[in-house]
């Protein structure tokens, strides 16, 4: 199903957003190991947006879309809704914007996740994930304070923000045969495809979700958008998202190849790959696109595949946990 009537964004916004971000976000470094080209048999670059400003690619989209606002929504101010690498991705660029920021989160979001936003100098707001709608607390907030909202996924300056992240990863790999992505509410995935197809028609492009959050796969069988009620079991907290964005789902599905899953064990096997061996902190969602890669049985021996690290905000006792499981 495509909305017609929906302002998509385009690779030439990508582009925009690469210069307004230029000399802001950081250029993230593209790694290789080894040891990932014998394990998938393939030459490996990982785009490591773990090592980006508010430890994720959340950033690109946040201050891409920050950046564009009038001065006299600047002095009114922003607000979000997030699990917490979006909170913090927002409340960051707000600060270095000098505007207001509030966000609102899970009242069991990650601790760390939750004290970053405030540390960056946002207004924390909880709400029960199980009986309360944030969507609705946020627009209801939005109307009472006169704050610009500005979603996760379902925003045009946000999608082409993200697609940022792909776009250097081609500059500096001008030749991928396929790409990875982690997918939680589509916005990565979607201005991922943007910049792929644009410089790489013949890429092929997955989004990676958790097997138990298969909303997306799920979606592109079927044509139409899939909700999948909470709770979720998965240690992937930045996927926990219900639904694609239609605005991501509108790009999506018009290029993907296709949307696979990995298990929270597949994950915990990702993260401790990159702990041992290439001597990063990724978190669960982060590992996504690795564990995608290499348990969904997509044909990429023999190619160049790119797996972007989506994020690394961890809480450390946590994540100690996971590795050693």
């Amino acid at each position: 199903m495509s909305w017609p009537d929906l302002d998509l964004p385009t690779a030439q916004d990508v582009h925009a957003a690469a210069e307004r971000l230029r000399g802001i976000a950081h250029r993230t470094p593209v790694l290789r190991s080894s040891t990932a080209d014998a394990m998938l048999g393939a030459q490996v670059f990982f785009k490591c947006e773990s090592l980006q400003r508010s430890g994720s690619f959340k950033f690109r989209g946040a201050y891409n879309a920050l950046a564009q606002l009038s001065p006299e929504q600047r002095e009114r101010g922003v607000l979000t809704f997030s699990a917490g690498n979006h909170a913090q991705a927002i409340a960051l660029a707000a600060r270095m914007l000098d505007m207001p920021a509030l966000v609102v989160m899970p009242h069991d979001a990650l601790s760390s996740k939750m004290a970053a936003a405030r540390a960056y100098g946002a207004q924390v707001v909880t709400y029960d994930p199980l009986t309360e709608d944030r969507e609705a607390i946020s627009h209801k907030l939005s109307k009472e304070r006169g704050m610009v909202l500005v979603p996760p996924s379902d925003h045009f300056d946000v999608i082409a923000g993200q697609g940022t992240a792909a776009l250097e990863l081609i500059d500096e790999v001008p030749r991928l045969d396929v790409l990875f992505v982690g997918v939680g509410g589509g916005g990565l995935l979607a201005g991922s495809l943007l910049a792929t197809k644009d410089a790489l028609p013949l890429c092929r492009v997955y989004g990676v979700e958790p097997e138990v959050a298969n909303d997306g796969q799920q979606s592109l069988a079927s044509g139409e958008i899939v909700e999948i009620a909470l709770p979720r079991s998965t240690i992937a907290d930045g996927a926990r998202a219900t639904a694609l964005s239609p605005m991501a789902f509108d790009i999506i599905q018009q290029s993907v190849e296709g949307i696979v899953t990995a298990s929270d064990p597949q994950l915990m096997e990702a993260m401790r790959f990159f702990a041992e061996r290439m001597k990063i902190v990724v978190e669960p969602t982060g590992a996504l696109a690795l564990a995608g890669a290499r348990h969904s049985g997509c044909d990429i021996r023999g190619t160049r595949v790119g797996i972007i690290v989506s994020g690394g905000n961890v809480d450390l006792a946590r994540y100690a946990r996971f590795l050693a499981d």
